[in-house]
């Protein structure tokens, strides 16, 4: 077993052709079938279902597969070492990010961190929170800066950054902007916009909702925060967003803020990253970077 059959093994598990793998990899499709045969016949097993016209992984190919991308990371990430040596500091940093934290609290960021860091080339993938934790856990990206609540998660260092509390939304003249204060019953028959499933909004909301014995109307399903709060402003119905999400349109009073009652913070925007001893010199600026200019975080233990 050698990096190049691994290469070609974890290449053809994000394909779904050979000739999509052969492409990818700049390879000839003979030489991609070989090096996947000879990987089968080292292991003695077979890794990919035969009869398929499609790659489909075999049990034996599913368990190798976090162990081949860990192996394929790490050489990688050896690689970059080195070549951050021979160029004084130039590398790759991949970043991953959820929506509100990408939109509306890590340009500043990024900027500073390139004028402190000129020769690191940081590229950003963007994502519901969960869907870039699992792009941590398989060393797609090298740190994430996602929504959260208060949880740890298995294999993690989650540093908390700063509160990203949800609160209330109406449209000025809203009947309910009159009040400073609301309560369960002054929302029990308004008309929700909320989040799609999957994002940790979403999961906040159906959580403070069900705490509070709140069967809330939900008038619509939406996936971005913008089109929820262009859809609150013209009166379709109240929507629940990130603070740092609305704070400009608060301030132009295009949109009315209230708290949730009953609600107890537990969101923030955390820097999750693996908890390895052996990182990239340009990950371990970042983190620091992060750390040091969030200075109020408080790095939560893993488990």
């Amino acid at each position: 077993m050698n990096i190049q059959q691994l290469r070609v093994f974890v290449q053809a598990v994000r394909c779904s052709t050979l000739t999509e793998v052969a492409a990818q990899l700049q390879l000839k499709q003979p030489t991609v079938s070989f090096h996947l045969k000879k990987l089968e016949e080292e292991l003695g097993v077979e890794l990919f279902r035969k009869q398929l016209r499609y790659l489909q992984l075999t049990e034996a190919g599913k368990e190798l597969l976090p162990y081949a991308r860990r192996i394929y990371a790490l050489m990688d990430e050896a690689e970059r070492l080195m070549k951050e040596h021979r160029e004084q500091g130039r590398g790759l940093l991949k970043i991953g990010a959820s929506y509100t934290p990408a939109t509306y609290f890590m340009p500043p960021y990024l900027s500073d961190f390139q004028v402190q860091f000129p020769l690191v080339t940081p590229t950003l993938t963007v994502k519901q929170a969960g869907s870039i934790l699992t792009l941590l856990t398989e060393y797609e990206v090298d740190v994430a800066v996602v929504s959260l609540p208060d949880t740890v998660k298995d294999g993690l260092r989650l540093v908390p950054l700063v509160q990203d509390e949800l609160k209330l939304l109406l449209p000025p003249g809203h009947p309910l902007s009159e009040k400073e204060s609301l309560t369960i019953a002054d929302l029990s028959k308004e008309p929700f916009l909320v989040h799609e499933h999957g994002s940790t909004s979403r999961e906040l909301s159906e959580d403070w909702a069900r705490e509070n014995g709140l069967a809330w109307n939900i008038r619509m399903e939406l996936g971005a925060i913008e089109t929820i709060k262009e859809s609150v402003k013209h009166g379709i119905g109240i929507g629940i967003l990130p603070l740092r999400s609305v704070m400009k349109e608060i301030e132009r009073g295009e949109l009315i803020m209230r708290d949730l009652p009953g609600r107890v913070n537990r969101r923030y925007i955390c820097l999750a990253y693996r908890n390895e001893d052996v990182m990239p010199n340009q990950v371990q600026n970042f983190i620091r970077f992060m750390k040091s200019r969030c200075s109020g975080g408080i790095e939560a233990h893993p488990s």
